[in-house]
This record gives C-alpha cells, structure tokens and sequence, in this order.
C-alpha cells in the first residue's frame, strides 16, 4: 500500500514538472488600442502597436489583417524570440473624413489567445 502512495506521488510531481518544462510564447502589447484623437484630413495615418514576446519560445506572427481597406498593417515577418520586442504598423488613410473605429486581427503562435484584436479610432476632420 505505502508502495502505490509512493509511486502515484512520483507520477504526479514528475507530471507537473514535464508540464513545467513546456514552451510556449506569449504575446504582450503594450496598448491595444491608438485613439488617433482629431486629426487633418490628408495628414500621417501611420501608428504603431508595440509588443513583447514574454514567453519562453519563438512567437509568430502568423497573419495580420484589418476590418477594411482603408487600414493597412504590416506585421513582423520573423519570429520574435523571447524576451525580444516588435511592433505591428498601421497606416490609416486619413483622405476620409468622419470619425473611424477599425479592428485590426493578429493571428499568432501562442497557446491561449492566439487571435488578438487591435483597435484603432478617432476622427478625421476636413482641411481648414
């Protein structure tokens, strides 16, 4: 009996350590959302999501795609190490004028959450 206690112990410490021991990259933005505030129609558009890789494996930015053709990402297209940092571009054409609310969708490696939203907003007034 002491045995069998003592053998479902080890199988249970060495369980938790082989899941200890697993990889996995996380990702880490430092916002999720750029609020443009008012700005010119015609002016730069151009913002930038900044983020850290905080797990423990290679991330990878698989895809990156927005709500619309008026916003274009561009997303990093090497793997980002660990404890390394990047950043996802976006260029909102501010030719439009009125307010705008637009979700950008990063897909990536990470285990849990692998699809992040970013939102951009904010509003583009006519030339004075």
């Amino acid at each position: 009996m002491k045995t069998t206690k003592y053998l479902n112990l080890i199988l249970i410490l060495f369980s938790v350590s082989l899941y200890a021991q697993q990889t996995f990259p996380q990702i880490e933005f430092d916002s999720t959302t750029i609020d443009y505030g008012t700005i010119e129609n015609g002016s730069d558009g151009e913002r930038v999501f900044s983020f850290t890789n905080t797990g423990n494996a290679d991330l990878i930015i698989t895809n990156v795609k927005s709500s619309c053709g008026c916003t274009i990402p561009k997303k990093p297209e090497d793997p980002i190490a660990p404890g390394e940092s990047s950043e996802i571009v976006v260029r909102y054409d501010t030719n439009r004028v009125g307010p705008f609310r637009k979700t950008i969708t990063v897909s990536t490696n990470q285990e849990n959450d692998p699809i992040i939203a970013l939102k951009i907003k904010g509003t583009v007034r006519p030339k004075q």
